[in-house]
């Protein structure tokens, strides 16, 4: 990526960790895959989906595709430790981490899809953006990753 580009990735970073109302910072407490936390893991799909539509010379709303990937797991809680209130976390977490990203930031409709849509084909929305189709598999390739190499190569 240029220097352009990743500083505009940075841009939307921080946009997001200082936002008024922001949680997403409070998401490094919480273990995503492996030893990645839930805040590393999202910025590592944000970046990888971002990077992978500008080598492909995709025509996507960057911006979009960046908020709604580092969005896209907004839950705001420890999915290892279980609870009756959420039955079964892959099922569960898009749907929360909708609300709060809703109650924090105000979104578009393609981020919202992102959101929504990133476990698909676990839950049964279609992604209806090429955004959302980017995010969902790039989530997929890095969840992999993170779960077996247990210690991330791509930062804690």
């Amino acid at each position: 990526m240029t220097s352009e580009e990743q500083q505009y990735f940075i841009t939307l970073l921080k946009e997001i960790r200082n936002g008024e109302n922001s949680r997403f910072v409070s998401s490094k407490r919480f273990t995503q895959h492996g030893s990645t936390s839930v805040y590393r893991h999202s910025v590592n799909v944000a970046y990888l989906s971002y990077r992978f539509a500008k080598r492909l010379h995709l025509n996507v709303d960057s911006r979009a595709l960046i908020r709604g990937a580092l969005l896209h797991d907004y839950f705001l809680y420890d999915w290892h430790v279980k609870s009756q209130n959420r039955p079964l976390h892959g099922f569960y977490h898009p749907g929360r981490a909708l609300r709060n990203a809703e109650m924090d930031f105000e979104l578009s409709d393609v981020e919202r899809n992102i959101i929504k849509t990133h476990m698909f084909p676990l839950t049964f929305y279609l992604p209806k953006h090429k955004e959302s189709v980017i995010v969902c598999l790039v989530d997929k390739w890095i969840s992999t990753i993170e779960t077996f190499q247990g210690k991330n190569r791509l930062g804690k």
